[in-house]
């Protein structure tokens, strides 16, 4: 089955392209144009008052979906954000720190370049202790076996390198409002797996996540869920944090109850928008994460059948199919993964390099006739 009439401006706009990045750059469907556009139009309308229908409608009704999405039934557990990283700083500051002032942290290391290179920046500056667990097998043992010495624990549910699946329910469960906290890094399980984040998880982790991959909203629209009482009066606080309370007295700093607290100040409403107008089309279309994944999933298959001639076929895949809940995306392993890489784009084929892994990602967008063609280019590597 094919879905491209959901993506026509996306695939219109480069008719020769053959994007197969669907884990970074998702393309945007035809409905998040008409979010866009809805918001212009709002502003239009509305002037001053569009933050009455912003805050009053778009905002509660997007956390409604992300948690719906994620299965913890919080909404209100759930912020908004321009990016993850905007979040981040704002949770880590609040972070409670066990000895002295610096923040011993527990990550990996493979995490995304937002995290990654921040913590090593404050590394670096003497501000924090980091400690890296190498990515691989029993990595949430090993991660529970040295959280006790830590007081923020970061580690992703999907690996954007290797596409490897961790199992973070342990690891959420360490979670106290005194410390450790613990972040789920989600951005690569979100909309990728079934309720990555169900409710017995929720009340002792956050959990980052955004919709410029498989949300398909683009960049813009970050959220992180919150677990009640943990940082209460975070201290990096933008004014929307008492958006409900601005008729306090001068001099006292306000804040929401819920995950309210963790707010910025102005931002651009637009991410909501193409989100939730991206949301109703998955849901006049029935499509829901689980048909997505099934979607994907039979391409995923496919695609390996066809390359077992290649290449590509020789190389060393990381995430092998069939073995638990799995990346929206391939990870093949070889020292030729960048000159593939680039002979790929040569030919209008978009993939991505990550040292001497290239990943191909699928999506709502591809069918059977992508997997043929990038067979074709792939015997040429």
């Amino acid at each position: 089955m094919s879905f491209k009439r959901l993506f026509t401006r996306s695939i219109g706009a480069a008719p020769g392209r053959l994007h197969l990045a669907a884990h970074s750059h998702h393309l945007w469907p035809d409905a998040s144009f008409d979010g866009q556009l809805q918001c212009w139009n709002d502003a239009a309308r509305f002037a001053d008052t569009k933050w009455d229908r912003i805050m009053g409608e778009v905002w509660p009704e997007a956390q409604a979906r992300v948690a719906t999405e994620l299965g913890t039934a919080r909404p209100d557990a759930i912020v908004f954000a321009t990016n993850t990283h905007d979040l981040l700083i704002r949770l880590a500051a609040a972070c409670p720190r066990g000895d002295g002032d610096q923040l011993r942290i527990l990550t990996t290391d493979g995490e995304f370049h937002s995290a990654r290179r921040q913590f090593a920046r404050w590394e670096e500056a003497g501000e924090m202790i980091v400690t890296r667990i190498a990515v691989g097998p029993d990595l949430s043992e090993r991660i529970v076996a040295q959280a006790d010495a830590h007081d923020l624990i970061f580690v992703s549910q999907l690996m954007f390198g290797s596409g490897l699946f961790v199992d973070v329910a342990p690891i959420a469960a360490l979670g106290r409002a005194d410390g450790p906290w613990v972040v789920i890094d989600g951005y690569h399980s979100f909309m990728a797996l079934e309720s990555p984040f169900p409710a017995q998880l929720s009340e002792t982790a956050f959990f980052l996540g955004g919709g410029y991959k498989y949300v398909m909203a683009g960049e813009g629209v970050a959220f992180m869920h919150c677990p009640p009482g943990f940082g209460p009066r975070p201290p990096i606080t933008g004014w929307y944090a008492e958006f409900d309370e601005l008729g306090l007295p001068p001099g006292q700093v306000g804040y929401a109850p819920d995950a309210m607290r963790f707010a910025g100040a102005t931002f651009d409403a637009s991410g909501l928008y193409r989100f939730l107008a991206v949301q109703q089309m998955l849901q006049t279309e029935g499509l829901t994460t689980a048909t997505i994944t099934a979607h994907v999933s039979a391409l995923q298959r496919r695609l390996l059948d066809v390359l077992g001639k290649t290449p590509l076929g020789q190389a060393r895949l990381l995430n092998p199919l069939g073995r638990g809940p799995h990346a929206r995306f391939l990870a093949f392993r070889s020292p030729s993964a960048a000159e593939w890489c680039a002979q790929l784009l040569h030919e209008g084929c978009i993939t991505d390099v990550r040292g001497d892994v290239l990943r191909i990602g699928l999506g709502l967008y591809h069918d059977e006739n992508d997997i043929d063609a990038f067979a074709r280019l792939a015997r040429a590597l």
